[in-house]
């Protein structure tokens, strides 16, 4: 495994979309084009799957440098009505699309730090959105928690309100890691909030945990885990540590390079993390995610109906994701756009009635294909092109770049059909970054990507 590490650490992405946003294609985008194609997903898929709706809650009160979200680093507790103000209005511009309300399948609120935002503000922003919308049957709410902030009152409101599932971050309990990436936790916090979503009723609670953080070893890898498993969370997202301090805005620059684990060291860590989630009861559910067999992510997994989009892997698909808030992502299936990063030039788009778009990318019909083959890899580990839907012309140069992935037996192909095995699932960037067209007619310039490994 050693050897494989050093052969296959390279740069790539994480594709929570494909293409991916550094080869969107910007200069033949326009937003009259981005207004068409949410119009005509919205008529095929509303009374059928519903919509998703992703909301970016950008505040947080102090730099995690660990973290490569869009934040806004503040204590000023007076800017959350401002801005929920504007994503309702952003809200309001999109249903101007619609020909008729909207039935939201899936809810996500993301950050920054949404609980930030006080429980009142919170009913204030989710009260808002459904006054023009209806609730899907079998939606699903959830959001992100950061366990030093979640009160009883955040937890009970956004309950009340059809919020079932809730994620902590928690990325490592050893105090050093936690000093290093400037992000205090201690147990006790995150069993607290944990006992309380039990209590009030929530099905699904999720703790994030990170390998590969500076200063981070292999023991307090398994310290971290084994204190997970006194509280058995029901989801696992267990990720590598994604090092990009070159770019813009970002904190991660408390730490030198040398501070942080070597490729071989955070393989060690992720196969020793992964062996001792299974000895718990944990499920490996696509990449850098575990469930626990009760857990509906699991269930889906098992009936091929697991999903992947901007906000993580679901337990159904949705063909169209409208983001709100700054920097937040949309997919309409059929094009992908990305918020203005500026707070200021977010309120000002909307303060004239401008969805507040700076960039974007209309998929070709070949962009659609790969990206069903880059879900199919991501969610199933497997592929198949036995049809000419499921064809492209550059698949033959796809399966010999998998050659040598195939010597190395991290796939297996044949029949039209290719499978990840066991072995090759810790290197599933790389499998698909075989299939990543773009990425090898144009390789970047300058670094965009984290690490595979």
């Amino acid at each position: 495994m050693s050897t494989l590490v050093q052969k296959y650490n390279i740069a790539g992405p994480r594709y929570t979309s494909y293409p991916t946003v550094p080869y969107w294609d910007l200069e033949s985008f326009s937003g009259k084009a981005w207004r068409q194609t949410i119009i005509q997903s919205f008529k095929e898929s509303n009374t059928t799957e519903g919509i998703s709706l992703y909301i970016h809650l950008p505040f947080c009160e102090q730099m995690c440098t660990f973290c490569g979200c869009h934040k806004r680093i503040t204590k000023c507790h007076d800017k959350e009505g401002p801005y929920i103000n504007a994503v309702l209005k952003e809200w309001r511009l999109y249903c101007d699309l619609f020909s008729y309300r909207p039935r939201i399948k899936e809810l996500h609120l993301g950050g920054g730090t949404p609980t930030f935002f006080s429980p009142e503000n919170l009913r204030m922003l989710i009260d808002g959105i459904f006054n023009s919308a209806e609730k899907a049957e079998g939606s699903e709410f959830s959001f992100e928690g950061h366990p030093k902030n979640t009160t009883k009152d955040h937890l009970k409101t956004l309950f009340d309100l059809g919020f079932r599932r809730v994620s902590f971050g928690v990325q490592d309990y050893n105090e050093m890691v936690q000093k290093a990436i400037n992000r205090i936790q201690p147990f006790e916090n995150v069993k607290r909030v944990t006992e309380y979503a039990r209590d009030i009723g929530y099905t699904s609670v999720g703790h994030d945990i990170i390998f590969g953080l500076p200063f981070q070893t292999l023991t307090h890898v398994e310290q971290t885990i084994l204190k997970t498993k006194e509280l058995m969370p029901d989801r696992l997202a267990f990720y590598s540590y994604a090092h990009v301090p070159w770019l813009k805005d970002n904190g991660q620059r408390g730490y030198l390079d040398a501070d942080l684990p070597s490729g071989d060291e955070k393989r060690d860590q992720y196969e020793m993390g992964k062996r001792t989630l299974a000895k718990v009861g944990y499920k490996e559910i696509g990449m850098d995610h575990f469930a626990l067999p009760s857990d509906n992510l699991f269930n889906s997994m098992e009936s091929s109906t697991l999903h992947r989009n901007f906000m993580g892997y679901t337990a159904s698909k949705t063909q169209l994701t409208p983001g709100l808030g700054v920097s937040s992502i949309s997919d309409s299936w059929y094009a992908f756009v990305q918020n203005v990063k500026g707070l200021e030039e977010y309120y000002h788009l909307i303060e004239n009635n401008i969805i507040p778009i700076y960039r974007g990318h209309i998929l070709t019909e070949a962009d659609q294909i790969i990206r069903q083959h880059i879900l199919n890899l991501m969610c199933r580990f497997e592929t198949t092109w036995y049809t000419q839907e499921e064809y492209f012309p550059e698949l033959m140069d796809v399966l010999e770049r998998l050659g040598e992935m195939e010597s190395d037996r991290l796939v297996e192909i044949s029949n039209n059909v290719l499978k990840v095995t066991a072995k090759g699932r810790p290197f599933i960037r790389n499998i698909c970054m075989a299939f990543d067209v773009l990425l090898h007619k144009k390789a970047p310039d300058t670094r965009l990507f984290s690490l595979t490994i």
